[in-house]
């Protein structure tokens, strides 16, 4: 028990009358008269409520104000009986389950806070800063107590009370920090070594509960091994507990309330089984928090059970402060005089002076570690040393472990919690004061330009969302003056940039574009994480390709000036190289009858060899020869089974022997000098010669007697007889290269989600490039740095669609039907909200959309590609129409590139379209110019830019050009051998001829749709792009507008309206609209100003229910016959 044995034999004392109570078991047993512990914790609860929400915008530390109530409660019931039988529970309670029953939940919070990829960057400056602040404190600590402690504490108390006041509280430590605009990595530092700390003090807990258990075993040897046990075995017990809570919380089919049970029942279930197991539980929780992260939960239900577990988190430190004040507040106190208040303002001036020399000692080495640490950090390191309610809860068990003192038993708990709170209220202060004087929470001049960016920008759209609410006429007699008056932001760092802006000159605003580019780098990453959470969340990317690029994003974006690139992701190449050398190595041993490599001898014996040697029976009386000589190998092992059975021993081998001997020969027989350029047969002589060599000194030695040479040659000898197991390898090697290379395909399967993933992020990134960077040429420069690295992923993706073909199109299949059941689920969602489906019949048809998403975990990772005549029918704009498909499979033939060659250069006309089948070529050329005419609009930048696309697989180049009959505005060259079905211009032309006009129509549709997919997609997100679902819902049209033509838009029916080739002026402001580009709804007329303009009109869903088709009066059969037979010639 505690040191609360003398609290609880005087609480007994004054609850002398007891009454015997009947269990639920129907057994008896005696309590006192009334136990009203549940009012107690209800108790602590309201008031910890009531503190955090009075005290929320305050510096008061609550759970310093919870341990002085616990300590009025404490001394309260040591004068009436009432409040006694209260607290008498919380008194009679074992230390080791008050530790167990609050610590779990708090680890578990403090690691899931700690970032796992920074902390990778920082293990080693984390654990060298945590271990030498521990044990400088405990060595420090433990003497000044040794000396200056007026108790008489032996030497083994002081110590301890050293390791208690090591203990740094994670979440105390840098909740201060929080809110002010500390670096995160600063923030994670002081978190790791709260952390290290704590696991220490922890393994040192278990070593002393196991010797205090069992002691036969040398003390060395025993706390070595213990050791061993706590960090490394709790350490693989944690991971692989987080891989089996990953996939619980993985369940598809699971919700909020089992996310919930599953995250608190596994936290304290893993410590439990860990501590049953003799193992740290502590450093058990702290693994298992630290590998589980948010992608770790389903969409939205991460938001919700942290929240949960933080609230409970909160209650169990305000229980323990409470409990550990109660404890305190039943003991007499008399003994507390002035050497102890001064003892304990010592102690806390040896802790600030132990963390001052620990960062004295390890900050050359910090300031080595480039990730920025400088003395600004080391001053706020010092001050977070706050010790809080993991200190609390641990002295209590370190107390039990003290040989009886002849001091006051609560002395050691009560210097403790003095030291505690003196922490909590000066430190807090200290990290807030030292964080704000020494500028780590000054905004810098970057950041203060890009917060007036994005003020900027939110701006423009509430002024943009009042001029289109103005034109609604439900909203005519609406005041905007004071609408525009109240929704005005103004924000004080809008006008601080602003001021920079006119204090600077042009020299000095040159010099801060490189800040401002490495504060548009800080905000690339953040918007990069995002993106492949959100893609991991929407089904696009997997959760292991997800940690990787969150992992590789927050390694680089500590590093200054480092944008993140596809091969800073690629990690697989070595290890694919590594496979694919162990897969050639197999494939070069691997030992195959190529039996039509020789002809059948002429001989009898030899054509018998012949048939033999070739035939699978052979192939297996060897594997099992092989296996057969194991028994015997075992025997000789064994000294006292070989001296039984030599002789039998000498003539089983010398048979082996003998089969091994006609094996060989009947090889020989047949493939004359070949057999000796195989190396299994070389393998095969080998075993065969030692074999005679063996047998030739086992007969030596019974000639001549046991000469001692002769016997330890015999000897090595017989050990080489192993080598006859290595044909056993011959079995296994198709196993194994068939292992090698599903490896090999799932490492290009996670490489090919990685690149496509990271190439949706640089999308993502390149929408918001003009409210990450305001100045012009910063925003520029990002643009032409985000564009060479999309350029090196998408070549990346296309080198390895040609490498494994196969895999990709299993991936992409996978892909496209995860991505069209998330859409339908997602619709489901929606009709549920709006009552049209009821509740019931919807988590009917839920549960079997998400029983088909859980069965794409059994899908193929490997699917054949087509065939080049099934490639037809991947033009989109053919519709999977046999006749349009019959009419162009005669037209087109098969073309073949060598790599390097060149399909076609820029300014010259087009010969027709190649859609590639196989292979990938890159396509340079200036920058596409939409068909605006250059008269119309010239800039002369774009002439010095440049682009560069790539084409894979299914992929068609010279679609625009050959409709246009224009010159090409780019040059196709094959990066590899390349494939293609060719459809010279001619043939094309006849197909518009003869299916005119609803093919030209459809091939522009499935380019505009290319267009709009790439440039407006945050505009329609909520619409469907895909060519299908277009033509079948014909919610989205292609109108063509010629020059000087005019059109009248946004009327009832039009939601929106794109240019996607020309351009267009407004007929009422002239204002021009270049492609492409969104025209605004204001804009009600326009007029083509190129030779011919593309507008991709969205429709209203008002109009998409009234309209039958783009093309009024022609049903499905008429859309495909020919053109004549329409038109009744």
């Amino acid at each position: 028990m505690m040191g609360l044995k003398t609290s609880e034999q005087k609480m007994k004392g004054i609850l002398k009358e007891s009454n015997s109570y009947k269990l639920i078991c129907g057994r008896y047993i005696k309590v006192p008269e009334e136990s009203h512990v549940l009012l107690l914790m209800l108790s602590i609860i309201a008031v910890a409520g009531l503190l955090r929400a009075f005290l929320k915008h305050t510096r008061v530390p609550i759970l310093a104000v919870l341990l002085i109530f616990g300590f009025i409660v404490g001394q309260v019931g040591r004068q009436y009986k009432e409040v006694s039988m209260v607290i008498y529970p919380i008194l009679a309670t074992n230390n080791y389950a008050l530790f167990h029953f609050f610590t779990p939940l708090i680890i578990f919070m403090a690691a899931m806070d700690m970032d796992f990829y920074i902390l990778k960057k920082l293990f080693w400056q984390v654990a060298m800063l945590g271990c030498s602040n521990f044990f400088m404190t405990f060595i420090l600590i433990g003497y000044f107590t040794l000396e200056y402690n007026k108790y008489k504490w032996e030497l083994g108390s002081c110590l301890l009370f050293g390791v208690v006041l090591g203990i740094t509280d994670p979440l105390l430590a840098v909740r201060p920090l929080k809110n002010l605009g500390v670096p995160k990595m600063l923030i994670d530092l002081i978190r790791g070594e709260a952390l290290a700390s704590y696991g220490i003090a922890s393994v040192i807990l278990g070593i002393l509960k196991t010797m205090e258990l069992q002691s036969p075993v040398p003390k060395e040897m025993h706390i070595l091994l213990h050791l061993c046990h706590d960090i490394f075995g709790s350490i693989l017990f944690g991971f692989w507990c987080s891989k089996i809570v990953q996939y619980l919380l993985s369940d598809i089919f699971s919700d909020t309330v089992a996310d919930v049970n599953v995250c608190f029942s596994m936290t304290y279930f893993i410590f439990y089984v860990a501590e049953w197991l003799g193992m740290s539980g502590v450093v058990s929780i702290m693994t298992l928090g630290l590998l589980l992260d948010s992608i770790s939960f389903r969409p939205g239900i991460d938001v919700i059970v942290i929240r949960f577990l933080i609230l409970l988190t909160f209650l169990c430190q305000a229980f323990i402060c409470s409990i550990i004040g109660i404890i305190l507040g039943c003991e007499d106190l008399s003994y507390l005089k002035f050497h102890s208040g001064f003892f304990t303002i010592l102690t806390y001036f040896i802790l600030s002076l132990v963390r001052v020399l620990t960062i004295l000692l390890v900050s050359p080495l910090l300031m080595n570690s480039g990730f920025g640490f400088n003395w600004r950090w080391g001053c706020v390191i010092v001050c977070s040393g706050i010790k809080g309610s993991l200190c609390l809860i641990s002295a209590p068990a370190f107390n039990d472990m003290i040989m009886p003192m002849k001091s006051p038993p609560q002395a050691f708990l009560a210097h403790i919690v003095a030291a505690t709170i003196l922490t909590m209220v000066l430190n807090s202060e200290l990290s807030i004061r030292s964080s704000v004087v020494l500028g780590l929470c000054v905004v810098s001049i970057p950041r203060q330009m890009a917060v007036h960016n994005a003020i900027r920008h939110i701006g423009e759209m509430v002024d943009n969302t009042i001029a289109l609410s103005k034109t609604e006429k439900i909203l005519t007699n609406v005041i905007w003056t004071k609408v525009e008056e109240i929704t005005k932001i103004e924000y004080p760092v809008q006008y601080m940039a602003a001021q920079i802006k006119q204090n600077l000159g042009e020299e000095d605003m040159s010099n801060i574009e490189e800040d401002l580019l490495e504060e548009a780098r800080m905000h690339v990453s953040i918007i990069q994480m995002s993106s492949f959470e959100k893609q991991c969340k929407d089904g696009n990317l997997n959760e292991e390709a997800a940690r990787i690029l969150i992992g590789a994003s927050k390694s680089y974006s500590a590093t200054k000036g480092k944008f993140m690139s596809i091969h800073d992701v690629s990690t697989y190449v070595k290890t694919k190289s590594v496979l694919m050398r162990v897969k050639n190595l197999l494939l070069y041993l691997v030992y195959s009858n190529e039996r039509e490599k020789f002809t059948p001898p002429k001989s009898k014996f030899a054509f018998l060899a012949y048939h033999i040697v070739f035939s699978d029976e052979f192939e297996y009386a060897g594997h099992i020869l092989s296996l057969l000589y194991v028994y015997p190998m075992m025997m000789h092992l064994l000294p006292v089974v070989r001296a039984i059975n030599v002789i039998g021993l000498i003539i089983v081998n010398y048979y082996f022997v003998l089969l091994y001997i006609t094996e060989a020969v009947l090889k020989i027989a047949v493939m004359k000098r070949k057999y000796f350029s195989y190396s299994w047969n070389q393998m095969e002589l080998f075993i065969i010669v030692h074999g005679l060599v063996d047998i030739f000194f086992v007969h030596f030695v019974t000639l001549i007697g046991e000469d001692p040479v002769i016997v330890q040659i015999t000897t090595v000898l017989e050990y080489f007889r192993f080598f006859r197991f290595l044909r056993i390898f011959k079995m296994i090697l198709p196993t194994l290269i068939e292992l090698i290379e599903a490896q090999i395909k799932k490492r290009l399967s996670l490489m090919y989600s990685l690149t496509k993933g990271y190439i949706r992020s640089q999308e993502d990134i390149k929408r918001l490039i003009r409210q990450i960077a305001g100045q012009e040429p910063v925003s520029q420069k990002l643009y032409e740095i985000l564009e060479k690295n999309k350029e090196e992923a998408i070549k990346e993706l296309g080198l390895i669609e040609h490498e494994c073909r196969d895999v990709v199109i299993a991936l992409k299949t996978k892909q496209a039907i995860r991505s069209v059941l998330g859409k339908a689920l997602k619709n489901l969602r929606f009709l549920r909200s709006r009552g049209i489906i009821d509740k019931i019949e919807g988590t009917k048809m839920n549960k079997i959309f998400l029983s088909k998403i859980k069965e794409l975990n059994h899908f193929p990772t490997v699917i054949p590609p087509p065939t080049p005549e099934k490639f037809l029918h991947h033009i989109v704009w053919l519709e999977d129409k046999d006749v349009l498909i019959e009419f162009f499979k005669e037209k087109a033939h098969l073309a073949c590139f060598d790599y390097g060659a060149v399909i076609c250069k820029e300014g010259e006309m087009p010969q027709g379209i190649y859609l590639i089948i196989s292979g990938m070529a890159s396509l340079h050329g200036t920058r596409l110019k939409f068909g605006i005419d250059p008269q119309v609009y010239h800039n002369p930048e774009n002439t010095k830019m440049s682009f560069t696309d790539y084409c894979t697989s299914g992929d068609i180049i010279g679609e625009l050009s050959c409709l246009l009959k224009q010159e090409l505005e780019f040059t196709a060259t094959c990066e590899t051998i390349l494939q293609a079905c060719f459809i010279s211009l001619e043939d094309l032309y006849e197909g518009f001829d003869v299916f005119w006009p609803f093919l030209e129509y459809k091939m522009w549709l499935k380019i505009a749709l290319n267009i709009a997919s790439q440039y407006f997609e945050e505009y329609l997100a909520s619409e469907e792009l895909a060519y299908q679902k277009v033509v079948e819902f014909n919610n989205i049209y292609v109108e063509t507008l010629l020059s000087y033509n005019e059109l009248t838009i946004y009327d009832n029916t039009m939601e929106h309206v794109f240019v996607v080739h020309g351009s267009v002026i407004d007929v009422h402001t002239e204002a021009p609209y270049y492609a492409p580009c969104l025209i605004p709804k204001n804009c009600t007329q326009i007029q083509g100003t190129s030779e011919i303009s593309k507008l991709l009109v969205v429709r209203a869903p008002e109009s998409v229910l009234k309209s039958d088709s783009s093309l009024q009066g022609l049903n499905e059969e008429q859309m495909y016959l020919p053109g004549r037979q329409r038109r009744g010639e």
